[in-house]
């Protein structure tokens, strides 16, 4: 990989984008050929689909088969697009990956960046929705042609995953542009951005996509008291059910106003207007709790309060808080500035770099 220096005018410290690269992850960035239709697991998912669907349903092994075609050639076709992570001149000049993540840490405003950003990222997110698209299909499909269970959870683990990676991109963008978080990580996630862009994938999702979706499986059996509007005891009953991680995060940021509201929107399914509205209409009613079949009632106008097990739901009520957040923030609004996913990968963040830090110390 080519590694120029950041321009002169730059304000930040320089970071070798070198150092972000772990070296047991198996991302050498230089040997990297950019997207991979599909990886080693996902490939061997779909060829024991493929024998499933052969042997019950023959006449859809064609339309399997050309649709994983279009995905290998759009896989294709996105690769041959300039690498993010090398050096290149273009028609409007050089690029180096320290520019762009210069130019993400600089120059990214709270609005639409879709103009803004390189060609890759806009193609390979299209991308990602596609095989997001192709794996339910095979899930579905699965299901029809009485495939394994084991096989069909397989699949659906699969295209869950895509979707927190889909979520995550929009986080990192979130996250930048945060000019009250440490410069080194801004740049971190800038640079986590590229990998993404150029793979695909994000390393991050392995720690963050278990917890995330166990938290939505967990809030889905939960019946919150709309009322009080508190959720404690909704939340201990989560946090018993998740890793230590989230345990963590729960103890050291839910003395934060800004963590525990995100966390509310999360949990009820509704807003922080609504919330707060919900709580004076039920306070001057004299009513102490109502359930969520009765929030759009005693709001005045429909509200979806509840989701099903369908991930599209969970992407689509993450844009929603993620939306309304930055509405807050650009017209000094109160109510949470950021989603519950933004503080939980800022959280995850600051973890690793801390053992970063520990590792170096022990070892001096």
């Amino acid at each position: 990989m080519h590694r120029s220096e950041l321009p002169e005018e730059s304000d930040f410290t320089q970071v070798d984008i070198g150092q972000f690269y772990d070296a047991e992850s198996g991302h050498s960035g230089a040997d990297a050929e950019g997207i991979i239709a599909l990886s080693f697991n996902e490939k061997a998912l779909y060829e024991e689909l493929l024998s499933c669907v052969k042997k019950r349903d023959p006449k859809r092994i064609e339309i399997l088969e050309a649709r994983m075609r279009d995905l290998n050639q759009l896989a294709a076709d996105i690769a041959q697009f300039p690498s993010l992570l090398e050096r290149h001149d273009l028609t409007g000049g050089t690029r180096t990956p320290k520019l762009l993540i210069n130019s993400l840490v600089k120059h990214q405003e709270k609005s639409d960046s879709t103009l803004r950003l390189p060609s890759k990222a806009s193609l390979g997110k299209g991308y990602i929705v596609a095989k997001i698209h192709t794996f339910s299909s095979m899930v579905a499909l699965s299901r029809r042609v009485d495939a394994p269970e084991e096989l069909t959870t397989a699949l659906e683990l699969e295209m869950i995953t895509m979707v927190f990676t889909l979520m995550v991109e929009d986080v990192y963008l979130n996250l930048i542009t945060d000019k009250e978080q440490p410069m080194e990580f801004r740049q971190q996630w800038a640079f986590a951005l590229l990998l993404l862009w150029e793979h695909r994938n994000d390393q991050t999702i392995e720690s963050v996509a278990p917890v995330l979706q166990s938290i939505w499986l967990a809030r889905r059996k939960l019946a919150p008291a709309f009322g009080t509007m508190m959720g404690t005891s909704e939340l201990l009953l989560m946090s018993i059910q998740m890793d230590k991680l989230w345990i963590q995060f729960i103890k050291q940021y839910m003395g934060d106003s800004g963590v525990s509201q995100a966390m509310e929107e999360f949990l009820f399914g509704i807003s922080y207007e609504q919330i707060q509205q919900l709580r004076r209409v039920l306070k001057e009613k004299g009513i102490p709790a109502i359930g969520r079949d009765e929030v759009s009632e005693f709001l005045g106008s429909h509200v979806k309060t509840d989701a099903g097990l369908d991930y599209r739901d969970f992407y689509s009520m993450y844009t929603i808080r993620r939306d309304n957040a930055r509405a807050r923030e650009r017209m000094k609004l109160d109510g949470p500035h950021k989603t519950l996913e933004d503080y939980f990968i800022q959280f995850v963040t600051e973890q690793d770099k801390e053992k970063q830090r520990n590792d170096i110390f022990a070892e001096s």
